[in-house]
């Protein structure tokens, strides 16, 4: 029967227009890889590139023209005003976080009175709910600001309004097709009748957007006084990580908020952003989008995924170095154990996993285990879609219940495979790549043959394609130095839509001996040569191919260049992606 699983991807070097690639190389100022690269991400010569290569905070849309925002700031104004107490009210992922600290922070520095509120993903669940009466009645709040989440909360919000407490949504995920809730305001660009320009900010841009609103209210003028411009600026660090975490398109408002909010976290004087990156190592470097990926934005969610990410509110809102360095290496503290958790249960998941991975009848996996910790589950399905190439539905059960979470390889909906076992599962739901749900430990049998019956009938109807490795460009090796670097660092920040480059390069050489490293040794690391050219490769995962290589052998190598900092030197450093060792490397038909 058809399989999800495929063989080692072949490789396809993508082929833009040449007339567009000598344009933007012509009119821009750029090399031709360049050029190639940008063609290669849908742009051509012209305003929007130009845009896109030098983003401006001048073209930062008005957040007045978003749903609801004059109300909002109107009715927070007087709030301000008579001294009613505001509730902050985030999720407990990066982007919920990031959030409400920056509206938190906002609030504070207008002497408004401000408390905040971030939901625990193991007693209370994601976005509103009772937990959310309880804590608007105990503060007494009179207006609640939900950040990232309310757009779909219709009974939460209208027991807050039987509880004569006013509610202001800003949010950016979709709207629900039936009525709205009765907020105050609903200040979320994909509502139906939303005219602004962008619809695709994360829920922290979206609560900027209310402090700048806010801010020129206050100031009575489109341009806010000079405490609270400040104040902004220094707030795009947050946008920044929550743009980067939640993978928005890279594009518009959202490059031009990540390229200077990376900026403004590097130069941030608060003492828990300071202290954060000092723990992550990240001090004193220049921050790229990919050390928010790998760095910060894990430290974050760790707290949410093992305690409470209100302990990384506290990291952002310390008010002096002490407090900043203690909130931060908990979070730190916190990371380790999550990394800890990870390893382990992946170890018996990948046990568990392997005759279902190796059944055809199985294109879905589902696992599952008592005091599997439901904070790391979801790390763990992918882990298991990375070594089995298969869908994977992993639980953490305690007691007779437990919850499950979901993970995709790409051109498969794990959510519709799911719908198959829907009437074994409690709540569900997700998209296509993630899901989670509510399970019965007795009920795992039953709905992974429901599931795997669904997945079977979708294969059938659509067979899996063969999958291909894109690459957006041969590049001899010689080309491949720090001057080449610079040029496509003009491309940075990356992201959803402006993906990191993925570069061939043919007929190399090893410089010296393959070594295996990492605690388990699982990951590589090489030195490649051509001609006078050395660069160091390291390629994650995949300790166990040092047997392929030769040293005297032809390397043909795809990869991801970047600059690497160690001790105080920079270097570039590539990031392997797939390699082939001998004569003629595994190109897809036309490459």
């Amino acid at each position: 029967m058809p399989t999800l699983q495929s063989d080692q991807p072949k490789w396809k070097i993508k082929t833009p227009d040449p007339a567009r690639v000598q344009a933007l190389a012509r009119n821009h100022g750029v090399s031709q890889l360049v050029a190639t690269l940008l063609a290669n991400r849908g742009l051509e010569a012209g305003e929007s590139t130009s845009k896109h290569l030098q983003p401006n905070l001048q073209d930062l849309h008005d957040p007045m023209e978003l749903p609801d925002m004059e109300i909002a700031c109107d009715r927070l104004a007087t709030a301000i005003e008579k001294q009613e107490m505001i509730l902050v009210h985030g999720d407990y992922d990066v982007d919920g976080v990031t959030g409400t600290t920056l509206l938190v922070r906002l609030f504070q520095h207008l002497g408004a009175r401000v408390d905040w509120h971030i939901p625990s993903r193991f007693d209370d669940g994601y976005s509103f709910g009772e937990h959310s009466l309880r804590k608007a009645e105990a503060v007494g709040a009179n207006i609640v600001i939900s950040v990232d989440n309310g757009t779909s909360s219709v009974d939460t919000i209208a027991a807050l309004n039987g509880m004569d407490i006013e509610t202001i949504v800003t949010d950016h995920h979709e709207p629900p097709r039936g009525e709205l809730p009765a907020a105050l305001a609903i200040v979320n660009p994909k509502l139906a009748t939303s005219r602004y320009p962008f619809r695709e900010l994360c829920g922290a841009a979206v609560a900027f957007k209310l402090a700048w609103g806010l801010c020129q209210r206050i100031s009575g003028t489109p341009r806010v006084r000079d405490d609270l411009r400040q104040f902004l600026v220094d707030s795009m660090g947050l946008v920044a990580v929550a743009t980067v975490c939640d993978v928005v398109p890279l594009e518009n408002e959202n490059r031009i908020l990540c390229c200077f909010g990376l900026k403004a976290l590097g130069a941030s004087r608060a003492p828990g952003f300071q202290a954060l990156l000092e723990v992550t190592g990240l001090k004193g470097r220049t921050l790229c989008a990919e050390d928010v990926a790998f760095q910060v934005g894990p430290r974050i969610n760790a707290a949410g995924r093992l305690e409470t990410a209100g302990r990384a509110v506290e990291v952002f809102l310390a008010a002096d170095a002490v407090e900043g360095r203690n909130a931060a290496r908990r979070l730190d503290d916190l990371n380790i154990k999550r990394r800890e958790l990870e390893r382990g249960l992946t170890e018996q998941a990948l046990v568990m996993a392997k005759p279902y991975a190796e059944d055809p009848d199985c294109p879905v996996i589902l696992v599952g285990g008592q005091g599997w910790h439901q904070g790391v589950i979801g790390i763990v399905a992918s882990r298991l879609v990375d070594r089995f190439g298969k869908p994977a539905l992993v639980f953490g059960f305690d007691g007779e219940q437990g919850r499950g979470s979901a993970r995709s390889v790409p051109g498969f909906s794990v959510l519709d495979a799911m719908h198959g076992g829907s009437e074994f599962m409690g709540r569900y739901g997700g998209h296509e790549q993630a899901a989670g749900c509510d399970l019965r430990e007795a009920d795992l049998p039953a709905l992974r043959a429901a599931v795997n019956e669904k997945a079977r009938e979708m294969l059938q109807a659509n067979p899996k394609q063969a999958s291909f490795l894109q690459i957006d460009a041969e590049l001899p090796f010689e080309n491949m130095v720090e001057a080449q670097m610079r040029q496509i660092d003009l491309l940075e920040p990356y992201g959803q839509g402006n993906e990191q480059p993925v570069l061939l390069s043919k007929d190399l050489r090893l410089a010296e001996e393959p070594r295996r490293m990492g605690q388990d040794q699982s990951h590589l690391l090489l030195k490649v040569r051509q001609g006078s050219v050395v660069h160091k490769a390291l390629f994650f995962g995949a300790g166990a191919r040092t047997q392929e290589l030769a040293m005297a052998r032809p390397l043909h190598l795809v990869y991801t260049p970047r600059w690497n900092t160690f001790r105080g030197q920079t270097s570039l450093q590539l990031l392997i992606k797939d390699m082939h060792c001998g004569d003629s490397p595994p190109m897809a038909a036309g490459s």
